[in-house]
C-alpha cells in the first residue's frame, strides 16, 4: 500500500512542482532556524563551559567595576574605580570564608617591543601564585619569584603568541630583553599554551609581570583591577558573596541603597551570565523558526486544497470502483506529511552539515543534537499531517454522482 502511496504522491507533487517547492521552503526554513539556534546555543554554552575551566579551579574575582556580557558571549567590565586597593585584596584574601589562596592583579593593554618587532599585548601584573591560582604556567624558562616582586625586578614571562611574533620563536625569548614603560625588561619565561578564557581575553597574547614592579616602576599607582581567589571545593557561594559584599561596601563605605563599586563572580556565576545572553538569540530564533513553521503549514494547505480540486475526477473514479474514504484520506494526508518531511528533513541535514563545516573552520567544540534533530523532523511530519487535515477531508466528502455528472 505504501509504494502505491508514494507513487501517486511524487506523481501528483510533480504536477505542480513550485508550489509544493515553496510550501516545502517554508517547512525548510523553520527547521533549519529551529535546529541551528538550538545547535548555536549549546555549542556557545560549551565553549563557556571549556573557556571557563582555563580561569583556575575553583576560580573566584572580585573586579573593580560592573560585568557585562556583549552579544557574542565575550565578558566585558566597564565603569572600573580607582579605590580597589591592595589592602581591599588583601582583606579579602584573610578574611572570606573558604578562600585558600589570592593574587590582586592589575590589567592594561600596551605596546611591547623586541627582537626588532613590536606588538600589542595583554599586560598581566601579578603575584608568584597567579600561575596556580589561574593554572597557567610555564612551558619554558621559569615564572617570577616572591623575591623579584618584593624586589620589583624588571622581568616578564610571554604568552606563547607574543614570544612567537616578537622573536621568531618561543625558545628564542628566553634570555632576550624587551621595551615597554620606557625600561628594558628580561624575558626568564614562556607561558604554555592557554587559547582564550570566558572574558574574551587570549592568554597567549598575554605579559605578565610582578605587581609591584608595574605599580611602582611602571605606572605609579595605587589601584587594583581586581583579585582573584581560589576557593575550596566544598565552599559556599553564597556565603563567599555574603562575606565579599559586606567586607567591600564596608571598606569602600558604600552606603545602604547605593551601587556597588565592584562586581564578583565566580566560575558557575560565568556560564550562567552567558548563557543568559544567549537567552535573547534563542528567543528570536524561536519566533522566526515558528513563523516558518507557520508560513510552511500554510503552504502546504493551500497546495493541498489546489490538488484536491484538480484531483477531482480521479478521487470519483476511485470512490465508484469501491475506494473507501479512509482510504482517500490517508492518501492525502500521507502527501502532506510527505511535503514537510522533505522540507524538515533538508532543514535537518543542512544544520548538521552547518555545525560541521563552521565549528571546524571556528575551532569551536562540535555537539550534534540528535534529540533536537528528531524532535524537528517529527514536529515537520506532524505539521505537514495537520496542514493537510482540511484538504483530506474535503477529497474523503466528495460526492461520487457531483464528479460523474461534471
Amino acid at each position: 500500500m505504501l509504494p502505491l502511496n508514494l507513487t501517486i504522491a511524487v506523481s501528483s507533487l510533480s504536477a505542480h512542482k513550485l508550489r509544493a517547492v515553496l510550501a516545502m521552503l517554508g517547512v525548510f526554513l523553520g527547521a533549519l532556524a529551529f535546529t541551528g539556534v538550538q545547535h548555536v546555543s549549546k555549542i556557545m554554552v560549551r565553549q563557556a563551559e571549556m573557556e571557563t575551566e582555563k580561569l583556575g579551579p575553583n576560580l573566584y574575582a572580585v573586579l573593580a567595576g560592573a560585568v557585562r556580557f556583549t552579544r557574542g558571549g565575550a565578558m566585558r567590565i566597564s565603569g572600573g574605580s580607582r579605590n580597589f586597593v591592595l589592602s581591599d585584596a588583601q582583606a579579602l584574601i584573610d578574611s572570606v570564608p573558604s578562600v585558600i589562596d589570592g593574587t590582586p592583579f592589575v590589567t592594561t593593554t600596551m605596546t611591547v617591543r623586541g627582537g626588532g618587532n613590536a606588538v600589542d599585548a595583554q599586560i598581566m601584573a601579578c603575584w608568584p601564585n597567579y600561575q596556580d591560582i589561574r593554572s597557567f604556567h610555564p612551558d619554558i624558562g621559569r615564572f617570577f619569584s616572591l623575591r623579584e616582586v618584593e624586589d620589583r625586578a624588571k622581568v616578564c614571562v610571554l604568552g606563547r603568541k607574543i614570544a612567537q611574533r616578537l622573536y621568531g620563536r618561543p625558545e628564542a625569548a628566553v634570555g632576550r630583553d624587551l621595551y615597554m614603560f620606557r625600561a628594558s625588561f628580561r624575558v626568564i619565561g614562556v607561558m604554555e599554551e592557554k587559547g582564550r578564557d570566558v572574558s574574551g581575553t587570549d592568554q597567549d597574547e598575554t605579559l605578565l609581570l610582578p605587581l609591584t614592579t608595574y605599580m611602582r616602576r611602571a605606572s605609579n599607582q595605587q589601584w587594583l583591577s581586581g583579585v582573584y581567589l581560589r576557593l575550596a571545593k566544598d565552599a559556599g557561594l553564597d556565603m563567599v558573596n555574603e562575606s565579599v559584599n559586606a567586607i567591600m561596601r564596608e571598606r569602600h563605605r558604600i552606603d545602604p541603597g547605593e551601587d556597588d563599586d565592584f562586581s564578583s563572580m565566580s566560575s558557575a556565576d560565568a556560564i550562567k551570565l552567558q548563557r543568559q545572553a544567549l537567552d535573547l538569540m534563542t528567543t528570536l530564533g524561536g519566533i522566526t523558526s515558528t513563523i516558518s513553521f507557520a508560513v510552511g503549514g500554510m503552504g502546504i494547505l493551500s497546495i493541498m486544497i489546489l490538488v484536491v480540486r484538480s484531483r477531482r475526477v480521479e478521487i470519483g473514479v476511485r470512490r465508484a470502483v469501491g475506494g473507501r474514504r479512509r482510504d482517500i484520506v490517508r492518501q492525502f494526508l500521507f502527501e502532506s506529511g510527505l511535503m514537510a518531511a522533505v522540507g524538515g528533513g533538508l532543514g535537518v541535514v543542512v544544520t548538521v552539515i552547518l555545525v560541521l563545516v563552521g565549528c571546524t573552520l571556528a575551532d569551536l567544540p562540535i555537539i550534534i543534537d540528535p534529540a533536537s534533530l528528531a524532535t524537528t523532523l517529527v514536529g515537520s511530519c506532524l505539521l505537514g499531517v495537520a496542514a493537510g487535515a482540511y484538504p483530506a477531508w474535503q477529497a474523503a466528502n466528495i460526492e461520487i454522482l457531483d464528479v460523474l455528472k461534471s
